[in-house]
């Protein structure tokens, strides 16, 4: 039976043989910083929405090696007895700094930077990953699938298709974080107190010996959030008829508006313009419309273009699984040692050259306007360099260097945090929705041209010229070898 509450072996195996070999080497204490980041986004989008760094911490702050884990890595016997007394005696130590939860993002630059002994740093690598990709992917996601929803509603339906109940759940953590209004999956509710949402399945009318007769029974036991599904047999010819005649008899007599109607399969867009002006006509102006059926935002997009009589929306399969491009390739790279106090800068190169690693410690800053508050560019910096926003400051592109650009009227902001400080905890995580609510403030502040869903207008991550002229130097020396 898979413990949940014990996460210090979902690693891949060789992060232990390489802790092993850093102990028998002995250069288990050997300080090393590590860059957590993604070289494309999903969809061919413009932006990432940085997700997971909850589960990091949590992580993070339980790392602990429990006796059966012992047990288990003595009975493989390939390990040495000084791993064995590593690992039981290990106590988190590291450094961290991360962008927070709900910032967009774009590839190349750091989203979590690790410092610390390597046998720990590299120890973390598939955790750290699995958190961010699949969060970041997820609320990345639903953040379009919001946007195409142009202010209506859109309600995260995903639990059953799921690939995991942690992807449930985080799932639909992040796709609150992301935008969406509520979600079915009840245990997100508990745990992080997401808005639930939901009323009933096909199967409930079908139960029944008539739609209307379950119909009636919802709306009298539920006479205050009455949802009524339509499309088990026919929305146009039973559906709707049925729905405002319970509408008439149950709730009109108590005084008691109905909250809407929902339509899981057909034509969405022809059956809610239809469906608007019967319920219209019956007097139920303010009655809700919600449509659901494999959507994603695609499909949103399209049946608003075309007139769809639409308040909301519940995404299911689509969103949870973020089908259309279901990974988020980010990677973990070693990009420095610290030697003789000073850090020695790292680097892996490659013959694709999407593959070759920025070294150093670093920070990242976001330029903005002072005219209208819209992100201009990131850069990408050493750790103790600082951007002066009161001078003038070029960037340019670190592929293309010739393409420059002068930036005045600016300010800047860092977008890594510190999180541990030598192990310890020193971030104030907010709560679910306050990053909600950071999410679309910093959201706002990326030009719509970014954020198309078709050939998005490539958003500027620029490298500081020290830290360009530091890679360069390495490349050339390697290059040499």
């Amino acid at each position: 039976m898979l413990r949940v509450d014990n996460l210090a072996t979902l690693s891949d195996f060789y992060e232990f043989t390489m802790l092993d070999g850093f102990i028998s080497t002995g250069r288990q204490d050997t300080i090393g910083y590590y860059d957590i980041y993604f070289r494309s986004v999903p969809d061919n989008g413009g932006y990432v929405i940085a997700a997971g760094l909850e589960s990091i911490i949590e992580y993070m702050k339980t790392l602990t090696f429990e006796k059966e884990d012992i047990d288990y890595f003595k009975k493989l016997g390939v390990f040495s007895s000084e791993f064995i007394d590593y690992i039981t005696n290990f106590k988190f130590e590291c450094d961290v700094w991360a962008v927070p939860e709900g910032t967009p993002v774009f590839p190349g630059e750091p989203l979590v930077i690790i410092r610390g002994p390597v046998a720990q740093a590299q120890l973390m690598e598939t955790m750290i990953l699995l958190c961010i990709n699949h969060q970041s992917l997820i609320a990345t996601k639903a953040h379009r699938i919001v946007r195409a929803a142009d202010g209506r509603s859109v309600m995260e339906f995903g639990s059953r298709r799921a690939q995991g109940y942690s992807a449930a759940v985080l799932g639909a953590r992040a796709a609150y974080i992301a935008g969406c209004s509520s979600t079915s999956c009840t245990i997100a509710d508990r745990e992080y107190s997401i808005p639930i949402a939901g009323t009933m399945a096909h199967s409930w009318v079908s139960l029944f010996p008539t739609e209307y007769e379950a119909f009636s029974a919802y709306a009298k036991r539920y006479p205050n959030n009455c949802v009524l599904l339509v499309d088990t047999y026919n929305v146009l010819k039973s559906g709707i008829p049925n729905a405002i005649k319970v509408f008439d008899e149950v709730l009109k007599p108590q005084g008691i508006r109905p909250l809407g109607i929902r339509i899981d399969s057909g034509d969405i867009t022809y059956l809610t313009k239809k469906s608007r002006a019967m319920l219209d006509k019956a007097g139920y102006e303010d009655c809700k419309i919600v449509a659901s059926n494999s959507l994603d935002e695609y499909i949103i997009q399209d049946t608003i273009m075309q007139g769809a009589k639409i308040d909301m929306f519940g995404v299911g399969e689509r969103l949870i699984t973020s089908k259309s491009d279901p990974v988020l390739g980010g990677v973990y790279k070693l990009v420095g040692v610290e030697e003789n106090g000073g850090i020695i800068p790292k680097i892996k190169l490659s013959e694709n050259v999407s593959k070759i690693t920025t070294p150093c410690f670093k920070q990242v800053y976001r330029l903005y306007s002072n005219e209208n508050d819209m992100a201009i560019a990131d850069v990408v910096t050493l750790h103790d360099e600082i951007i002066d926003d009161t001078k003038t400051y070029e960037i340019f592109d670190p592929e293309y260097t010739w393409k420059r650009k002068k930036i005045t009227d600016f300010y800047v902001r860092p977008l890594l945090v510190r999180i541990f400080d030598k192990g310890q905890c020193v971030y104030d995580m907010p709560d679910v929705k306050q990053i909600k609510k950071y999410c679309e403030g910093q959201t706002i502040t990326i030009w719509e041209e970014v954020k198309r869903f078709e050939n998005p207008h490539k958003y500027y991550v620029d490298l500081s010229q020290k830290l360009w002229d530091i890679k360069q130097e390495l490349l050339a020396k390697y290059a040499n070898d």
